[in-house]
C-alpha cells in the first residue's frame, strides 16, 4: 500500500533571502525546516562570507551550516545591470522576502515594501536590522557584542563582585532577532489568509535582545535596585533583591 506524502506546514511556501551572517539565514532556516522553499542569494565569489567564518565541519563553516541547511543557493550580483530581471522573476513567484543588507542598501535596489507592495500586493517584505528604521542609528551597522552591550545584557552577566562583564557564547542578538523575523513571517502569512495582502516587517537586533531584558527592567521598576548578578548560580529571589522604595507596579 502506498503511503501519503508527508506534508509540512510551509510546504509551498516560497521565500527569497538576500541574507549573509547569521540573523536572516537564521530566520529563513527556520522556514526552510517547516517545508518552505528558500532561495539564498549570495554575492559573486565569496558569497556570504559566514563561509569563511572557520573549517569545522568537514572544511564548511560551523556557523555556516547550522544557519543553511535545507536551502538553494543563487549566486547573483544585485548590482549588476541584468541582475533586476532575475529579482523580478523571483520575486514574481514569491511568498516572502527576508533581507540583512547593510543599512538602506535594500531600497536603493528597489526593494523597499512601498516599491515591492505596489508590484507584488501578496509578497511578505521582512527587513532585518541592527536598529529598525526610522531612528537616529537607522543608517549605522551593528554587530553582536555591540547589541549585548546596547541592549543591557552586560549588566546581568558576570559573578556578584566582579567589575568584569561577560558576553554570551553565541551570537545572541542575532539568534533573537532571527527568531522574531521566523514567528513575525508566520504570522503575516496567516494574516495574507485574511485578508490577501502581503506585511511588511521591520525587526531589529537591539529591539530584539531588548525583549528579552524586560525581567531586569521590570525588577528594577520605580527606582528598585538592579538584579544581582549570581553567575551559574540560580538568581535569589525577587524577594530578598528588591529596594525598599519599590512599588508593585499598577
Amino acid at each position: 500500500m502506498n503511503q501519503p506524502k508527508a506534508t509540512r506546514p510551509l510546504d509551498g511556501i516560497t521565500v527569497v533571502s538576500l541574507e549573509h551572517a547569521i540573523a536572516a539565514p537564521f530566520c529563513t532556516r527556520q522556514l526552510a525546516d517547516l517545508g518552505a522553499r528558500v532561495i539564498k542569494v549570495e554575492r559573486p565569489g565569496t558569497g556570504d562570507f559566514a563561509r569563511g567564518y572557520d573549517q569545522r565541519v568537514n572544511g564548511l563553516a560551523s556557523h555556516f551550516v547550522w544557519t543553511n541547511r535545507s536551502k538553494q543557493s543563487l549566486t547573483l550580483d544585485v548590482k549588476h545591470a541584468a541582475a533586476d530581471a532575475v529579482l523580478d522573476a523571483l520575486l514574481a513567484s514569491a511568498d516572502v522576502l527576508v533581507q540583512n543588507l547593510a543599512p538602506g542598501a535594500a531600497a536603493r535596489l528597489g526593494l523597499s515594501f512601498e516599491v515591492l507592495h505596489a508590484r507584488f500586493p501578496r509578497l511578505i517584505v521582512c527587513d532585518i536590522s541592527g536598529y529598525g528604521s526610522g531612528g537616529p542609528y537607522e543608517h549605522k551597522k551593528a554587530y553582536d557584542l555591540l547589541i549585548q552591550s546596547e541592549g543591557g545584557f552586560l549588566s546581568v552577566t558576570g559573578d556578584a563582585g566582579e567589575t568584569q562583564m561577560a558576553k554570551a557564547g553565541c551570537s545572541i542578538a542575532d539568534i533573537a532577532a532571527g527568531m522574531y523575523a521566523y514567528s513575525g513571517i508566520l504570522g503575516a502569512l496567516l494574516l495574507r489568509d485574511k485578508t490577501g495582502q502581503g506585511s511588511h516587517l521591520d525587526i531589529s537586533m537591539l529591539e530584539s535582545l531588548v525583549e528579552w531584558m524586560n525581567y531586569p527592567l521590570y525588577y528594577a521598576y520605580a527606582g528598585a535596585a538592579p538584579p544581582p548578578r549570581a553567575g551559574a548560580r540560580t538568581r535569589p529571589s525577587t524577594r530578598t533583591g528588591r529596594s525598599r522604595s519599590a512599588t508593585a507596579p499598577p
